[in-house]
């Protein structure tokens, strides 16, 4: 068809068919065309419900029957809760003592278990609420080895409770994942392990428990750092777990419950003297319970408690935390340690690991800063790419609707809570910088961009979000969960 521009202005078409006649005429409608279009978008276009292909990547998502069957309690436990335990105890009171299943009771006949290497590794610290599932994927981006999910109670997951388990969703490029958990009950700890060894969807390499946590609804509880007190509960957690579960566990714990008495190296042996095979690491937080994140870690202990396990017993591997901020830290805090643990020749279980928690949320490329022994004076440009793949990360995790779109912009609000604490290294007098230093107030950057990025003003951040998200409603308010107070 050959459209001719007459003296009218119309715009005419010439048509030749097949016998070789001419016709001029005005075009015909692309009607046809418009409804292939349509029918072509309706078809790209999923349907309510439809799971996208990079949803059904994501591991761990637990099964809809079993699910069902933790709502409605009537999952398969083997293992019973305590006060039924208690309950049969007092009833059969002066009879001969029945067999009961104890917390201790193996669910699943014994499977072979593939143990950690944490040694010369770059591991993600669990970090609540912004140690979500697009922020490691960050984190591997940088150069991360292991990577573990945010802490997760077990009450919550033992009810079916979806947000809870959101909490265990692992990407596919997290090649080496662990998921932590806490509780204040053998039973819970036992319960949940039999729910992850039956679960054929859930793929994990080591489970972590929780012995650090310091929020009071947490220790309230009997769980977190207040499990440290309770040895008790703990052994019968660890055999309970290590008798179903298939993949290794490790203790991450702190000094103690205040810094005056710190009792991780008498914990640490008595752990060791119990013999129970599956114990992969421990993981030493260097501050109190009752110090959270004020003041510096105290590698002083960490390197003590690296020398006092005894050699009578398999020694387990301990990685120590706290304040790594630069590759001159993990130099400094770690290596160096390491070295000064084995001088005297006796047991040293202190390896080296750079275990990353506010570091990793502050400098998210520092693992890339840790293997190629620099301190990288990253543009702020290169930090907005970050921004943007995070927020195409979470769009895919969280769903690209208005829900998706303010649950992302929330977490990426939390994230920037901890992001503008970086202090570029071109502007340092001294460098590095150290995980308790305080930068200026109004501090300007090399760029309008730098600046905005260095503001503690929650307005900046919201104008950061809304170059990624799209503008915010004018009555949206935002305040960070995480104050520390370590950070003055």
């Amino acid at each position: 068809e050959d459209h001719i521009n007459m003296s009218s202005g119309q715009n005419l078409c010439r048509t030749i068919d097949e016998s070789g006649n001419e016709t001029i005429g005005l075009p015909k409608p692309a009607v046809q065309s418009t409804e292939a279009s349509s029918s072509s978008e309706a078809a790209e276009k999923p349907k309510p419900g439809t799971v996208l292909k990079h949803q059904m990547d994501i591991k761990n998502v637990l099964s809809k029957e079993t699910t069902n069957l933790l709502r409605k309690n009537k999952y398969p436990f083997v293992c019973k809760r305590h006060y039924e335990i208690k309950k049969g105890s007092k009833e059969n009171k002066g009879q001969a003592a029945p067999p009961i299943v104890t917390a201790t009771t193996p669910a699943l006949p014994a499977k072979e278990r593939k143990l950690i290497d944490f040694r010369d590794k770059v591991y993600i610290a669990p970090l609540t609420t912004v140690g979500n599932l697009p922020f490691r994927r960050i984190m591997k981006h940088y150069g991360a080895d292991i990577t573990c999910g945010e802490m997760a109670l077990c009450e919550q997951l033992l009810k079916g409770q979806a947000s809870e388990w959101a909490l265990l969703k692992r990407h596919p490029s997290e090649d080496c994942f662990g998921v932590q958990i806490a509780a204040g009950h053998a039973d819970q700890f036992t319960r949940l392990a039999e729910v992850l060894a039956n679960e054929e969807s859930i793929e994990v390499d080591f489970l972590d428990m929780n012995l650090g946590c310091p929020l009071d609804l947490v220790c309230n509880k009997g769980a977190g750092a207040c499990l440290m007190l309770r040895e008790k509960k703990l052994r019968a957690s660890l055999e309970g777990m290590l008798k179903v579960l298939n993949c290794p566990v490790t203790v991450k714990m702190r000094t103690g419950w205040n810094d005056k008495e710190p009792i991780a190296h008498h914990l640490q042996r008595n752990i060791q003297k119990w013999n129970i095979d599956g114990v992969g690491a421990f993981m030493l937080h260097g501050r109190s319970r009752l110090q959270r994140y004020s003041r510096s870690a105290n590698w002083d202990y960490i390197t003590e408690v690296g020398c006092s396990q005894s050699s009578e017993f398999n020694n387990i591997p301990l990685i120590g935390n706290g304040d790594i901020f630069s590759y001159s830290d993990y130099e400094e805090k770690i290596l160096k340690n390491v070295e000064k643990c084995g001088e005297d020749g006796g047991v040293n279980n202190l390896i080296p690991c750079a275990m990353l928690g506010r570091g990793a949320l502050i400098k998210p490329w520092l693992p890339t800063e840790i293997k190629e022994r620099r301190d990288w004076d990253i543009s702020a440009t290169e930090r907005l790419d970050m921004l943007k793949d995070f927020t195409k990360f979470g769009l895919e995790q969280w769903g690209s609707d208005q829900q998706g779109v303010n649950r992302t912009r929330r977490f990426l609000l939390e994230w920037l809570s901890f992001l503008h604490r970086y202090v570029p290294v071109g502007m340092l007098e001294v460098v590095p910088q150290q995980m308790n230093q305080r930068p200026p107030n109004d501090l300007c950057g090399r760029s309008d961009l730098e600046t905005i990025m260095l503001s503690k003003n929650c307005a900046d951040w919201i104008k950061l979000s809304e170059m990624l998200l799209g503008k915010v409603p004018d009555d949206f308010q935002f305040e960070p969960k995480h104050k520390a107070n370590s950070y003055k």
